[in-house]
């Protein structure tokens, strides 16, 4: 079980390899996940974070094959969800009286999940505890992504636990960065970002700003999550300011759903006036009803402009495409523009509202949409190509 990160600090938590969702339904795991707990051995012993609650009898045994479990003096829980707190109730019914430090915000939290009166310590930004040679220093980010959240950094070994900042759902046996396929690690980080921690991107930008402000030295970053961050730990904190700040790259997304290929012809006639106009911008393509909704949210993401067709149906869009469209409203993307598409029969409202709703996305909408009444023939295939030319025009 247990896994050498540095000495003294070892990695005990469960690698999941099976997991194809979290957060219920609303995450797609195609590469599992982690949950990452860490024993810090001291002068003091501290147990950082717990595993998920189906996880939990196998992580308390596991535990009491490492470490009697009476030598644990401290617990620090840097976040109350269930998969990172799950095993908590599994634990203090054998050492009921270990003092659990969290954010005062934990102490609300935690009974609401488990209706225990655990021994509580609750901390404030700078507060610290000495294990002996090394000190644990808590810093707060309410959230990144909920209210109770909370990094723990260590003196000494210069770790930051950092919750779930910088993490990824990506299971790997050997931990570390520098022993990971980059390509999938940076993948995974982005969609991780992309689909959790959007909405916050302002917060999480102040809060990475006020913890750099500590000049707390970090030359490895332990997630709660996926891969630890050993090599240039600084790259990923780097990459979050970036993403933060309104983040886009040279890409459009056409993200459509099509009855009778209709509107799919649509899709891929714009897509060719958009490479038209500009070559080396990537034009990315998604059927909403059969892609991964979560990947193509990554896309949106990294987007500078998106397009929406649909059929109209019902006096509107396909529930796949207003599914995503909610989601647009809720992860607040920023500084991208946007329009809609619809091929129709005999009202053709699906167009007019994809844009209200892009609109109260907080997307920037570039012309009134483009419609198509029954299939395209060659003078509106050529309309809907120009169509691609001025919706890239309009984008740069």
């Amino acid at each position: 079980m247990r896994k050498k990160v540095v000495d003294g600090v070892s990695w005990i938590g469960k690698i999941d390899w099976e997991i194809r969702t979290a957060h219920g339904k609303e995450y797609s795991t195609h590469k599992g996940t982690s949950y990452n707990a860490y024993l810090i051995e001291d002068e003091k012993t501290a147990l950082v974070d717990t595993v998920w609650e189906p996880y939990a009898d196998e992580f308390v045994a596991n535990l009491q094959l490492e470490i009697d479990l009476d030598k644990i003096d401290y617990i620090i829980c840097n976040h109350a969800e269930p998969d990172h707190s799950g095993a908590l109730p599994a634990l203090m019914k054998l050492i009921p009286d270990t003092p659990i430090y969290c954010t005062k915000q934990a102490t609300m939290s935690l009974p609401g999940h488990y209706h225990q009166d655990w021994n509580f310590r609750p901390v404030s930004a700078g507060d610290t505890l000495s294990l002996g040679k090394n000190t644990l220093t808590f810093q707060p980010i309410p959230m990144v992504h909920w209210p109770d959240s909370m990094m723990t950094h260590l003196s000494g070994k210069n770790i930051l636990f950092s919750n779930d900042a910088f993490g990824q759902h990506y299971a790997h046996e050997l931990l570390f960065n520098d022993l990971a396929d980059q390509c999938t690690l940076y993948e995974e980080a982005i969609k991780y970002f992309a689909n959790i921690l959007t909405p916050f991107s302002p917060i999480i930008k102040n809060r990475i700003v006020d913890f750099l402000a500590t000049a707390l030295p970090v030359e490895l970053i332990a997630t709660s999550h996926g891969i630890l961050w050993r090599k240039n730990p600084e790259q990923i904190i780097e990459q979050y300011l970036q993403w933060c700040d309104a983040y886009q790259e040279d890409q459009i997304t056409i993200i459509y759903d099509s009855m009778y290929n209709s509107t799919k012809v649509i899709a891929e006639t714009i897509a060719r006036g958009i490479l038209q106009h500009s070559p080396a911008t990537q034009v990315k393509l998604f059927h909403a009803a059969k892609a991964d909704k979560n990947d193509i949210l990554t896309e949106v993401f990294r987007s500078k402009a998106v397009l929406m067709g649909s059929p109209t149906f019902n006096k509107g869009p396909l529930s796949s495409l207003s599914a995503l469209l909610e989601e647009f409203r809720g992860l607040k993307f920023m500084g991208k523009k946007a329009s809609a598409f619809t091929s129709y029969g005999w009202s053709g409202e699906a167009a007019k509202e994809m844009l209200a709703q892009l609109v109260d996305a907080g997307f920037t909408t570039t012309d009134e949409g483009f419609r198509v009444h029954w299939r395209m023939d060659t003078e509106e295939r050529a309309k809907a190509l120009q169509f691609g030319v001025d919706f890239a025009s309009a984008t740069f």
